[in-house]
């Protein structure tokens, strides 16, 4: 298996992978602690893609909290390529920060993890499993995104015994949270417009999150939020 990634989340995956008997053949990471022992990689992995054909053992990739956009160097390379997306599709496709952000906002009820393929697109790959949890009208965007990271590493648990089965994961048969909708940093110019929503201040309570999501930090703050409005008292 390879696994392409950072932080916590792919390191606990890849500890997972290897204490269960999988053969974890190359991690791509910025930081070489996160491949957990394993083989590392810290290149772009679309020029590098001929490396990561020489090292797979079983066709398997794996994404997690992955900020890069695999194209056709690899794609191109026949392997099974897997996301773990942090929130539901389509409606939260993007970066994970600004979904949840936008979700907050829009009163959404459901948050979770997604698996799905990787294809030419940005989370838009066939859908194979979700975890789902109730957003709660008190919950903030820390707390919430918190329990999404859970909920990645808990799917990816699940299904990993799966996958390297090659068993069927009742694609198709995952109910879709819809309706779709693109998150992304150009999403970001119309946070303005809700400055006096009543759900403003949850919603970008980014909290220890921050450091993670500068852009949308940034964004907050020059609004006038951040910790101003972390330090407000819950209902």
């Amino acid at each position: 298996m390879i696994f392409i990634g950072d932080g916590a989340l792919v390191r606990r995956a890849v500890t997972h992978a290897a204490a269960r008997g999988y053969a974890v053949d190359l991690v791509c990471c910025d930081d070489p602690r996160d491949a957990a022992g394993a083989p590392h990689l810290a290149a772009d992995v679309d020029t590098r893609a001929a490396d990561l054909a020489g090292a797979s053992t079983d066709g398997i990739v794996w994404s997690l909290n992955n900020r890069r956009i695999l194209r056709a160097p690899v794609l191109s390379l026949g392997l099974r390529i897997l996301n773990i997306h942090n929130g539901l599709l389509p409606r939260h496709r993007g970066l994970p920060s600004v979904a949840l952000l936008f979700a907050l906002l829009r009163g959404d009820g459901e948050y979770g993890a997604t698996l799905h393929e990787v294809d030419a697109g940005i989370d838009t790959g066939r859908v194979l499993a979700d975890r789902r949890f109730p957003i709660g009208p008190d919950d903030r965007h820390h707390q919430v995104m918190l329990r999404g990271i859970r909920a990645c590493q808990a799917l990816f648990e699940e299904t990993l015994a799966a996958v390297a089965d090659g068993s069927d994961l009742s694609a198709g048969t995952v109910r879709p949270y819809g309706p779709a909708s693109y998150n992304g940093l150009r999403a970001l110019d119309r946070l303005s417009e809700y400055r006096d929503h009543p759900a403003f201040a949850r919603a970008t309570d980014l909290g220890p999150f921050a450091v993670h999501a500068p852009e949308l930090a940034q964004a907050v703050a020059a609004l006038g939020g951040g910790d101003r409005d972390r330090a407000a008292p819950r209902a």
